[in-house]
C-alpha cells in the first residue's frame, strides 16, 4: 500500500487512477511485487486507499516511514549528513479561499448539515428561519449577492447566527462532540466579541479584520490551514537537505526532514524545532 501510494504520486494520480493501474498495469505489479493476479492481490478499492492514507495520518506513520528510507538510503550510499541546508516554502491548501462572509455562511451550513445528519430531531427542533436561511437554494442565493455596503448587516445577522447555534447547544456532549460544532465555537470566538451587556441580554459584534488572528480559521473544510499576510493561506513546509562541497557530482543529496505547518507560524525558531529532535532520535550520526 505504501508503494501504491509512492508511484501514485509520483506519477500525480488520483485515486481512480492509481487503482487502476495497480489492478492492470504489469509494470507496477512488477515494482510492488505482486506475483499472483487473484484479486486478493491484485485488486484495491479507491476506500481502501483513502482508510489507509487515513490510517497513516492518524497514527503519525508516515514520518516513521520517511526517516527509515532516509536512513537506510544514506547508509546504502554513504551519504554525508553532517553539512545540511534548511529553508521553507508555501504551499497552497486545496481549498477554496473565502472571504469572511463566505467562511461564516461555509462554517455554519456545515454545522447544520451534520446535525441533520446525526441528530435530525434537534435540527428540526430549530426556527425555520435559521434553517431556510442556510439549507435552501433561495439561501445560498441571498448571502452570493450581498452588496459591499451591506455586507456588515450581514455580517452582523452571522454573527448572531453563529452565537445562538453555539449557545443553544453548549450543554449537549453529542453535539459538542462534532468537529463541525467545535469549528463554529471556533469561529465565534476568533470573528466574534460577546459582550453581557446585563443578566439577559448579550451582544455580539464582529471584530475587525485587524484584530483576528493569523492562525484563525480560513475554511471548515481544511482548519489547520493558516494564513500569511505576504504569502496568503495555506501551509509553510520546512525542508532540510544534505549537500556537500565536494566536487565529485555523483554525489548524492537526500531531503531529510519535512515539517509541515500552518501559514502563520513564524521561520524564527524554525531551525532550534529541527535541530533538537534530529539529534536526539536520528540514527544518521551514530
Amino acid at each position: 500500500m505504501i508503494g501504491l501510494m509512492v508511484i501514485q504520486q509520483m506519477h500525480d494520480m488520483t485515486d481512480e487512477e492509481a487503482v487502476d493501474q495497480f489492478a492492470y498495469n504489469f509494470q507496477w505489479h512488477y515494482a510492488l511485487n505482486i506475483t499472483s493476479t487473484a484479486d486478493a492481490d491484485a485488486y484495491v478499492s479507491p476506500k481502501t486507499l483513502w482508510n489507509m492514507r487515513e490510517l497513516l495520518i492518524e497514527r503519525n506513520l508516515y514520518q516513521v516511514i520517511f526517516e527509515e528510507v532516509v536512513t537506510k538510503l544514506a547508509d546504502v550510499f554513504k551519504v554525508d549528513v553532517s553539512k545540511q541546508r534548511f529553508d521553507s516554502v508555501h504551499i497552497f491548501s486545496n481549498m477554496r479561499h473565502l472571504g469572511r462572509l463566505g467562511l461564516f455562511v461555509k462554517t455554519i451550513k456545515k454545522f447544520l448539515v451534520n446535525l441533520k445528519r446525526h441528530h435530525k430531531n434537534l435540527y428540526e427542533s430549530l426556527e425555520p428561519t435559521i434553517t431556510d436561511r442556510y439549507m435552501t437554494k433561495q439561501g445560498d442565493a441571498v448571502f452570493s449577492m450581498v452588496k459591499p455596503s451591506e455586507s456588515i448587516k450581514t455580517l452582523a445577522t452571522l454573527a448572531d447566527d453563529v452565537f445562538n447555534l453555539v449557545e443553544r447547544f453548549t450543554g449537549n456532549e453529542p453535539v459538542i462532540a462534532m468537529q463541525s460544532y467545535q469549528l463554529l465555537a471556533r469561529l465565534l470566538k476568533e470573528q466574534c466579541i460577546v459582550e453581557r451587556v446585563d443578566t439577559h441580554t448579550t451582544q455580539v459584534s464582529v471584530k475587525a479584520k485587524k484584530d483576528v488572528p493569523s492562525d484563525s480559521l480560513q475554511n471548515p473544510s481544511d482548519p489547520d490551514a493558516g494564513y500569511d499576510g505576504h504569502k496568503g493561506k495555506g501551509y509553510q513546509v520546512q525542508v532540510a537537505e544534505s549537500y556537500s562541497t565536494s566536487e565529485d557530482t555523483n554525489t548524492l543529496n537526500l531531503i531529510t526532514s519535512v515539517i509541515v505547518e500552518p501559514a502563520h507560524k513564524h521561520d524564527a525558531h524554525a531551525v532550534a524545532s529541527y535541530i533538537k529532535p534530529f539529534f536526539i532520535n536520528s540514527s544518521f550520526l551514530k
